[in-house]
């Protein structure tokens, strides 16, 4: 037989090598086809009853812990439809299926009851390319640490069957704690199930074992593999060399976090409460929005937890003169697609203010006053940036009161990512040495959040040290820089720190359940840090009133 290192291509489908090979794409009747096509597509949804209470796909380098294989399906081992009879250029007849649908959901409801006691530690369902690519795929989020199995309680004596039948199962890792707990409990609902292996921390291999059959697998190389295929894809839509600098960087780029010591991820660190009294003397804050703006509530959300009593200002009511800002302490301009974003770099969103008179002259009001802050997420940071609020700066210093525009030569823009498409991602952003209100505290922290923008490039033409940078990114180089901003730079602030713009959305990011990734130990935080961005914001404004 040949060695199963040969079949490993199946972990991607037969990969494609030509532009016309693409398999991700829309063919029209008049015989165009488009790659990608921007449809989303929902086949199915579900009620979670608890979102804190998830799964993590990757494996969990702790040897005192053993993983799973618990068939959904009832039935035997079949290769029809399946990935590896792709690699091999056929279909096949001989499809899996669920032989016993109360059986199946017998499984289901056992692998929630396992969720919602929290014994799970990892777990990975089992579908295109079968269970060696299930087990492949939870090693390759970490950087080491690999699995060794033996798969002698696994019934029928084909290997290949074993590792490539694409019946519905899950695999899962439990501490070795629970062995005698999950035993009992399985076996009480009536679910089948296979002890099949152990992580190995030390070793960076997948060794796989049946009978007198033994083979190990190279994870980096395998995972270098199984990668390819979205290079490939991406070729077709990033320009620049961005396809090729994310596929050399994809795995020298991972996620970190780092926290202040005293951070404790709790509520009453910072005295905050879920629900605030009506009567309470809360500082104002309004969030502007435009057509298009997509952020606004939880925006709205992480400034009402923070302590703000929060207002929806819309463009028109600054248009009109309904809203003269006069009694707001801080203002938002939120995230999300202003005007369609068909004029660029919210233009559009700028024109209202540039070109209607009471916008205009509440919104100078505003930034002409010492006791105001101000926010531009995304979309909102590319309209400070347009309007150059983030330029200006207070000459303090020299006992000025006037605000004066910083020089031309080092005038920032916004403009396209590198890669010409949108991006969308979870990264971590360092936050260097800053005076900034919001961010001041932050110092020294490296946090996960999300960025989605297509315009978000900061071009920065002076020197780094010409600017109050408050957010980087932690990576020099496409993806962890999604955008190329000069000096990998996320967020910029005003001289006097009360004005900050930035692309990454920090109020998608203050509850952990938010983040794609968060540190395992820290899991069960209340809050993430970002929250003290607003809590800093809060507490500035109440020193300021007295």
């Amino acid at each position: 037989m040949q060695a199963l290192s040969d079949f490993c291509c199946a972990i991607g489908v037969n990969v494609p090598t030509g532009k016309d090979s693409l398999s991700m794409s829309q063919q029209y009747p008049n015989g165009e086809k488009i790659i990608s096509p921007g449809t989303v597509i929902v086949s199915a949804g579900g009620e979670v009853s608890d979102v804190k209470k998830v799964v993590s796909p990757v494996l969990v380098n702790d040897k005192n812990s053993s993983i799973y294989h618990i068939d959904f399906s009832f039935d035997e081992q079949r290769l029809g439809g399946s990935a590896f009879a792709q690699t091999f250029g056929k279909v096949g007849s001989d499809v899996p299926t669920v032989k016993n649908s109360e059986y199946f959901v017998d499984c289901f409801n056992a692998i929630q009851e396992l969720i919602r006691r929290g014994w799970i530690m990892a777990g990975h369902d089992i579908s295109a390319g079968g269970l060696i690519t299930t087990l492949l795929e939870m090693t390759f989020g970490n950087r080491r640490g690999g699995l060794h199995i033996n798969l002698h309680n696994l019934a029928g004596s084909d290997i290949v069957k074993n590792l490539f039948a694409e019946n519905p199962g899950v695999v899962i890792q439990v501490s070795d704690v629970h062995k005698n707990d999950l035993k009992e409990f399985l076996e009480d609902v009536g679910v089948g199930y296979a002890k099949i292996g152990y992580p190995t921390p030390n070793e960076r291999t997948l060794v796989v074992k049946k009978d007198d059959y033994e083979e190990s697998f190279d994870i980096d190389e395998l995972r270098d593999v199984w990668y390819k295929t979205s290079y490939l894809l991406d070729r077709q839509q990033s320009r620049n060399g961005c396809a090729e600098e994310r596929y050399k960087n994809y795995k020298q780029q991972p996620l970190e976090m780092a926290f202040n010591r005293g951070f404790t991820g709790k509520l009453s660190q910072y005295g905050l409460k879920r629900r605030h009294d009506a009567k309470d003397n809360r500082p104002k804050a309004a969030i502007i929005r435009e057509k298009g703006t997509n952020g606004e509530r939880e925006m709205a959300y992480s400034l009402y937890l923070a302590g703000f009593d929060v207002k929806d200002v819309m463009m028109t009511d600054l248009i009109t003169g309904r809203e003269t800002l006069e009694e707001i302490q801080m203002i938002v301009f939120c995230g999300g697609f202003s005007n369609s974003d068909v004029l660029g770099s919210a233009k559009g969103w700028a024109g209202a203010f540039l070109f209607n008179p009471k916008a205009k002259e509440a919104l100078d009001k505003f930034y002409a006053r010492k006791d105001t802050l101000s926010l531009g997420i995304c979309n909102g940071c590319q309209l400070m940036v347009e309007l150059g609020l983030v330029d200006k700066l207070d000459d303090q210093a020299n006992n000025s009161s006037t605000r004066q525009l910083v020089d031309s030569s080092t005038k920032m823009k916004m403009l396209h990512n590198d890669s010409r498409k949108f991006e969308s991602e979870f990264i971590t952003l360092q936050i260097p040495e800053n005076k900034s209100v919001m961010f001041g505290s932050l110092s020294g922290n490296k946090l996960g959040l999300w960025v989605a923008h297509g315009e978000g490039k900061f071009h920065l033409p002076g020197s780094e040290d010409q600017y109050h940078i408050v957010a980087k990114y932690n990576y020099s180089g496409y993806p962890a820089n999604p955008n190329g901003s000069d000096f990998d730079v996320a967020g910029i602030c005003s001289a006097d720190g009360r004005h900050l713009a930035m692309m990454p959305h920090l109020e998608r990011a203050i509850f952990p359940w938010q983040c794609a990734w968060y540190p395992e130990s820290r899991r069960m935080d209340e809050v993430t840090p970002w929250i003290e961005a607003f809590v800093n914001a809060r507490k500035w404004i109440e020193g300021v009133r007295k």
